[in-house]
């Protein structure tokens, strides 16, 4: 009898997958590390039944965990699970399952530990007490928790192994930048590198190309070289992201939202005025905040200044006076403080300046 508390709803399938096989198989129960399972499905294993808490009723479900099937071996084992089980308002079945049927329940809730105080009778039906029930029948609680960052690359790693795809180091590390935590897009993002490579060594390029949110991190190293007035680490990132063949004018709308976000960051005083803030330019508290000591650095009229040079560059590769390349190269090198590398300058109708 098990209960998983799946925090992280992938890990938590592809534990439940890898307890169903070794509970139908006779095979050892504990988990092998799901790192190296290689699927969620459940698929149609013979002798199991799945049930949902939120609309199967607990009667089914207990029926389902007393009765052999028709076609089935009289020793074949039989698994129940039953999913959502946080829905379940009654557990008093799961004592008395027979001990030929093994119960797996599965729940992404946080369930509390310990048993509820009893509750009145004109109070209302609480959520049953899943781990109290099933440590009080003898079976195992386990929390499949969300990963640590600093556990992302390993996991990266083994996932890729599996979907044999070899990723270089770089990337494996610009791959847990990107996405951070999130198992399920983890794995969709792996897809798809995978299908892109065809056998070939997944690059830092084709992650930057391929996987949303890539870019933006190098874009955000940019803008913090940048406010940090350090040229020789901004042109040398910026040199990087045109060498992999990212848009010069993709750089350049990034580092204008990053600006944006800067903007908002230099008036931040309190966390509520992060959150207002963050909800005005459909950003996140956390990305102001995270800005909020770099922008310390610039004054108001700094952030002004560098709005003016990202709209100079942005018309003048519009207005084709110089290659895109080329003039974000100036703008860079403008928004660092180098002298006479002003953008502005290469504008037909220069914008105003103050």
């Amino acid at each position: 009898m098990f209960l998983l508390i799946g925090e992280d709803p992938y890990r938590a399938r592809l534990r439940l997958a890898e307890l169903v096989a070794s509970l139908v198989a006779g095979a050892p129960t504990e988990d092998s590390a799901i790192a190296r399972w290689p699927s969620p499905s459940l698929g149609m294993t013979l002798g199991v039944t799945r049930h949902d808490a939120r609309s199967d009723s607990v009667d089914a479900i207990a029926m389902s965990g007393r009765s052999q099937g028709l076609f089935d071996a009289p020793d074949e084992r039989r698994a129940v699970v039953v999913e959502n089980a946080e829905a379940l308002t009654d557990t008093s079945f799961i004592a008395e399952l027979p001990p030929e049927s093994a119960l797996v329940l599965v729940t992404t809730e946080r369930v509390p530990a310990g048993r509820r105080r009893p509750r009145a009778k004109t109070e209302a039906a609480a959520p049953a007490d899943l781990v109290g029930a099933v440590e009080a029948a003898g079976g195992r609680v386990e929390r499949i928790g969300r990963l640590f960052p600093d556990q992302v690359p390993a996991w990266i790693s083994a996932r890729a192994a599996l979907a044999n795809v070899t990723l270089q180091p770089a990337a494996v590390t610009e791959l847990a930048s990107a996405v951070g935590t999130d198992t399920d897009r983890l794995e969709q993002e792996l897809a798809k590198l995978s299908t892109y490579a065809k056998g070939e060594t997944v690059t830092v390029g084709a992650v930057r190309a391929l996987v949303p949110g890539a870019i933006e991190t190098e874009v955000f190293d940019l803008t913090r070289a940048v406010v940090r007035r350090d040229p020789r680490s901004a042109v040398a990132l910026l040199e990087r992201l045109l060498g992999e063949g990212q848009a010069p004018q993709q750089i350049l709308a990034l580092l204008l939202w990053q600006f944006r976000v800067v903007l908002f960051a230099s008036a931040m005083k309190t966390e509520a005025d992060g959150e207002r803030m963050a909800r005005a330019i459909r950003s996140s508290a956390a990305a102001i905040g995270r800005w909020r000591a770099e922008a310390r650095r610039l004054s108001r009229s700094d952030v002004i200044r560098a709005y003016e040079a990202l709209y100079a560059t942005d018309l003048a590769i519009k207005q084709g006076r110089t290659d895109p390349e080329t003039a974000l190269m100036l703008c860079v090198l403008d928004l660092c403080g180098v002298a006479n590398a002003d953008p502005r300058e290469l504008v037909v109708g220069e914008p105003p300046r103050r």
